[in-house]
């Protein structure tokens, strides 16, 4: 391919040039992708997987950017034509939400952003502060994989709390009149689980045991690996020190990953679902 691009050069042939050029830019992210595909060869990476997203201290503001989170990973989820189903979802007060978790179904979907657990940190001018502030905001993101029917996980009754209640819409108000939503508590690991988007309590409590299985099997996965790298537990304090990403939309505008330095200067091209610099620069750093 060179020695065609000097030859072609030296008979100052622009056309060839043009098609080599083109040729060797296929060529470069036909080998980035496959790169890529190396790296989603982990345990679990091919499966579904479940994003839990919860608000930090700060009330709407950090309820605002939960769901600004939200829409992030859906739009990124959309733009690959991945499914998405909101599995359970809280409010918030004025706006935004609370908590929400969503599955997202499609090829390695948990092994694109499982580099996403942590805490998401925004800087910005309050749209909720009529002195116009500028207002820093936190929420946390968890990712986990959907488990198949094939691995074998032993969940006793006897291990389990179980507790109905109605499920909730905007401001609080209950969407239906019968105890639907469903939230169980897995008493040994304290993990705790809950749906509210299906009508049925029966499909509700099915889906909370599917989202326990996956927690009780990504349990495991964390412990193991912790013993062998001796990581320290992400599920810190929503607050300082612990973000590993920061979302600036003033004084300046610019979103940088702390883990990896990646950073990018167009963050409205972000918050719409173009993360996909952000989740390759992750994947070749933790293989790197």
């Amino acid at each position: 391919m060179k020695e065609f691009f000097l030859l072609a050069s030296e008979e100052n042939n622009a056309k060839l040039i043009q098609e080599i050029s083109g040729n060797i830019e296929l060529l470069k992210s036909q080998v980035q992708k496959n790169e890529i595909k190396c790296f989603l060869s982990k345990e679990s990476d091919s499966n579904d997987c479940f994003v839990e997203i919860h608000a930090g201290a700060g009330g709407t503001e950090s309820q605002d950017w939960a769901d600004m989170l939200r829409r992030m990973y859906m739009k990124w989820a959309n733009n690959r034509e991945f499914k998405q189903n909101i599995i359970s979802e809280h409010k918030g007060d004025e706006a935004g939400i609370k908590s929400t978790t969503i599955k997202i179904s499609g090829d390695y979907a948990f092994g694109w952003l499982k580099s996403e657990s942590g805490i998401h940190r925004l800087v910005r001018i309050s749209p909720f502060d009529s002195g116009a502030r500028r207002h820093t905001s936190f929420a946390s993101v968890w990712v986990y994989p959907v488990v198949d029917d094939s691995i074998d996980i032993d969940i006793q009754d006897k291990d389990l709390r179980v507790d109905t209640y109605r499920s909730s819409g905007a401001g609080g108000q209950h969407v239906n009149t019968t105890d639907s939503a469903v939230r169980i508590t897995h008493i040994p690991t304290k993990i705790v689980v809950q749906c509210q988007n299906d009508r049925s309590q029966h499909k509700n409590k099915e889906t909370c045991m599917q989202m326990l299985k996956a927690r009780l099997y990504n349990y495991e996965l964390e412990k193991r690996e912790k013993e062998s790298i001796g990581e320290n537990d992400k599920k810190k304090d929503i607050g300082w020190g612990h973000q590993i990403r920061s979302y600036v939309l003033h004084p300046y505008r610019l979103i940088k990953d702390n883990r990896t330095n990646f950073e990018s200067s167009d963050p409205d091209k972000v918050l719409n679902g173009e993360i996909d610099s952000f989740l390759e620069s992750s994947l070749f750093s933790s293989n790197g």
